[in-house]
């Protein structure tokens, strides 16, 4: 009880010196005697029952005189409790561990972004509750379409130089129903009825089409080389939306040479969560990066990122291959530095190897065949480990060392067999 009744007269206290100006004098004298009070009987080290009907008499005075130190309503203590939990979160995000997802697939297979699997027939579809399921420990998305009239299904496509790209437009999306997040809308053609579908900015649903309608094994572009080839298309103009406004592009639409009835599944597939991460931004301030790491750092010093018109301040994750004074050259599939087979990670070993899912380091810019790469003061060489399908330090530059944020430590979420330490 003897603390019990301490904690009272510090409440007590602290509204007396907080509130004496807005308090009448009657309202002073009552508070200071029973202050006076029960601070005599705690120095005299009253018996509980005595230290209780103080208590009680203090009470009722503060109910009167306390204002919002006390009673305090239900919903000043929950906002009380989520500032200073704000605050705490903002502080060790800040200076200790940050949360990070990863978007693309840069460093696949060592981190996984956005990635699609596939219902090739309705059958295959996970059911109620398979998918529920599957958002908790995946964060998985279900994306379908169905015929919405008979005919042959067309693609349209932009034609730049030698390459085909799919038509596709920004757009604004919802993140958790609330959240603005950016996305990107393609449309496809049954005939001539027009289907669209929006998927987050950075998915690349390339291959989930291909998979969906050619199989697994071939880009979608490589599966339509010979119907161009064979001029199994039609040329025509699609209005698209941009910042200016409106306009026409030239594009081709090709025939897949698929049919679909009415009602048929068009398109099913899950958007699978990339990868989340801790990320620890406290190491870098005593340890300089080493070669192998992953390592996260911002993009808004790089000029090779600069995009006219588009905010290019974000957080990337890649591995380091390089720091001050090394000389890089990729002889495909192996990665060297000064001479000999990079060291430093299992990425490098499997990606020299092609061993499982790695593919190997690829020559690109930067790193083309014959070329080598000496990397700059203060400044690193970034790549990623999916080097066929990665923007890296090859095409843009190094890296200020100034910005580097920090390592990833592990992936906590989803729940698959990457769950743990990171590599």
């Amino acid at each position: 009880m003897q603390i019990n009744a301490q904690n009272w007269l510090q409440l007590a206290t602290k509204v007396f010196h907080f509130r004496r100006d807005q308090l009448s004098s009657k309202e002073i004298e009552a508070l200071q005697k029973e202050i006076r009070g029960l601070r005599s009987e705690i120095k005299e080290k009253a018996d509980a029952s005595t230290l209780k009907l103080s208590v009680g008499r203090l009470e009722d005075c503060l109910q009167k005189s306390g204002g919002t130190f006390y009673p305090k309503s239900g919903m000043a203590e929950w906002v009380e409790f989520l500032l200073v939990a704000a605050i705490l979160f903002i502080g060790i995000r800040t200076f200790f561990v940050q949360p990070f997802k990863i978007p693309t697939n840069s460093m696949w297979p060592s981190y996984y972004g956005m990635t699609a699997e596939v219902f090739t027939s309705e059958e295959e579809e996970p059911n109620l509750l398979a998918k529920t399921i599957r958002l908790a420990a995946h964060g998985a998305k279900r994306y379908s379409i169905d015929a919405p009239v008979s005919g042959e299904l067309r693609l349209p496509f932009i034609l730049s130089g030698n390459s085909m790209q799919l038509v596709k437009v920004p757009v604004a999306m919802k993140r958790w129903l609330v959240f603005p997040a950016s996305g990107k809308e393609y449309t496809f053609y049954v005939g001539e009825e027009a289907v669209t579908i929006k998927v987050p900015a950075d998915f690349r649903i390339e291959k989930a089409l291909s998979e969906m309608w050619f199989g697994e094994g071939k880009s979608l572009q490589e599966n339509l080389i010979s119907k161009m080839a064979s001029r199994d298309y039609t040329e025509g103009y699609l209005t698209l939306p941009y910042k200016e406004g409106k306009r026409s592009v030239p594009a081709v639409f090709v025939s897949t040479g698929k049919f679909f009835e009415k009602g048929d599944r068009l398109l099913s597939f899950d958007i699978l969560t990339g990868d989340q991460l801790f990320v620890d931004r406290m190491s870098y301030h005593f340890s300089k990066p080493k070669v192998g790491q992953g390592f996260v750092f911002r993009t808004r010093n790089i000029k090779g990122i600069e995009r006219p018109g588009k905010y290019t301040d974000k957080f990337y994750i890649k591995r380091l291959v390089g720091v001050p004074g090394d000389v890089l050259e990729i002889k495909t599939p192996v990665l060297f530095r000064n001479g000999s087979a990079i060291e430093g990670s299992a990425a490098f070993d499997y990606n020299a190897q092609r061993e499982g899912l790695y593919r190997g380091y690829q020559n690109k810019e930067k790193l083309s065949a014959g070329k080598t790469f000496t990397v700059p003061e203060d400044s690193f060489f970034a790549m990623g480990d999916n080097s066929l399908d990665s923007q890296d330090s090859r095409y843009w530059g190094t890296v200020p060392e100034n910005d580097v944020i920090g390592r990833p430590l592990f992936i906590y979420y989803p729940f698959t067999k990457r769950w743990g330490p990171s590599l």
